[in-house]
């Protein structure tokens, strides 16, 4: 590799997560703020979470007329 032109390895970086979770990795920037993490994210909790089913389907048959 040549010298002076990579930016700096931090092994100790933060992430930090918006539930609350913090954990360290390896990076090039010290603190990463993260949206979803794998104590949060619905695969590896197993939880579903509907995100918007306020009538978007019978909105969608409203508009197109179908009636089945």
């Amino acid at each position: 590799m040549r010298e002076k032109i990579h930016p700096k390895y931090n092994t100790d970086a933060k992430v930090v997560c918006s539930c609350g979770n913090t954990f360290t990795i390896g990076s090039t920037k010290k603190l990463l703020k993260v949206e979803l993490c794998s104590k949060c994210h619905p695969f590896f909790t197993g939880e579903r979470k509907m995100i918007d089913t306020a009538g978007r389907v019978e909105r969608f048959k409203k508009r197109y007329k179908l009636d089945k």
